[in-house]
């Protein structure tokens, strides 16, 4: 299409009265539409205009302008197709403006100004006023913008210039360049120390049921101590009402143990030998806890404990043969 056919389709698109006409009412801002569109294609000839149904996001129908067309970054990099819409109030209101993906690209993540679907987002954009913003001026800032973060290159460029020779527009679009990659960083640390608190959390959440499985066992084991000592106590009662009923007040600790007495010899025989045992358990028990603390060498405990285990056995054996005897002579 040249340009006398562009113009002519842009004109013969603004006057047409059907049910098919264009959203733009103002007549004024018609002429404004005219006008910049036409600068547009005079210095950027591969866009070309074109009216089509536009659906916003809100789901409203209207029918409008739009330039769609290639934009040259450089000779070192793809061409990028760009649709430029004309919102029904322009130009109170910004274009809406999308990159479409060429054939074997796609649009990089993160992208500072474009989104996976394409949309555009540019300071450009989110400062419009006109006038004095204009499509020439939105374009020539999109050449600008795209050789820096080009939509199809993962590689950006930020050469050090020095102040005095940017403009205010060029060193917005570069901060926001800088900080959209300075917020991906962060995010991206924010997510790994989300990570790396939620395992901790994790890990304390189950320290703290451990805890208070730790703490539910200690209460009963409180508890059954605290009835084993009432019961010794209530023992201990019982054996010092019998010590006081057989008048043995005078009894001292020393020779405690002369205050039991066996029935009989083989009695006596018996009650020595289930000492003997428990005596022996005790000291095995002892030999143990002295091993595990490193005051008794493995061999010397292997040693004793064969000796012992040896004249427990007999102490065990002579008490088994005794309860035997017992047992017959009672049937």
């Amino acid at each position: 299409m040249s340009s006398t056919s562009s113009i002519q389709f842009i004109d013969g698109a603004l006057s047409c009265t059907s049910p098919f006409a264009l959203s733009y009412t103002d007549p004024y801002k018609k002429l404004l539409i005219r006008k910049h569109l036409i600068l547009l294609l005079q210095n950027f000839p591969s866009f070309r205009p074109s009216v089509e149904a536009f659906t916003h996001n809100n789901g409203n129908i209207v029918n409008l302008l739009f330039a769609a067309g290639e934009l040259h970054v450089s000779n070192s990099t793809v061409p990028i197709n760009l649709t430029i819409w004309l919102h029904e109030d322009y130009p109170n209101t910004p274009p809406i403006v999308f990159v479409s993906s060429n054939l074997g690209s796609q649009i990089q993540q993160d992208h500072p100004f474009v989104d996976p679907s394409g949309s555009t987002l540019t300071p450009y954009l989110q400062t419009w006023l006109s006038p004095p913003c204009n499509l020439l001026d939105l374009v020539r800032n999109f050449v600008k913008l795209f050789s820096l973060v080009h939509p199809f290159n993962n590689s950006s460029t930020f050469a050090s210039i020095e102040p005095s020779l940017v403009s205010r527009r060029q060193a917005m679009d570069r901060l926001s360049c800088g900080l959209h990659y300075d917020m991906m960083a962060l995010r991206t640390e924010s997510e790994n120390d989300i990570e790396y608190l939620s395992t901790i959390q994790a890990e304390m959440v189950k320290r703290v049921d451990v805890t208070k499985y730790m703490i539910v066992k200690l209460e009963a084991e409180k508890r059954n101590l605290k009835k084993k000592v009432k019961e010794m106590t209530e023992e201990a009662d019982v054996v010092m009402n019998w010590i006081k009923a057989h008048d043995h007040d005078n009894i001292s600790a020393n020779n405690i143990e002369d205050v039991f007495e066996t029935a009989d010899d083989e009695s006596q025989v018996v009650l020595e030998c289930a000492a003997a045992d428990l005596a022996i358990e005790d000291l095995m028990y002892a030999l143990d806890k002295a091993v595990e603390e490193e005051v008794m060498s493995f061999d010397l405990y292997i040693k004793q404990v064969r000796s012992l285990a040896r004249e427990q056995f007999f102490h065990r054996a002579k008490l088994v043969k005794l309860n035997a005897m017992r047992n017959r002579l009672q049937n």
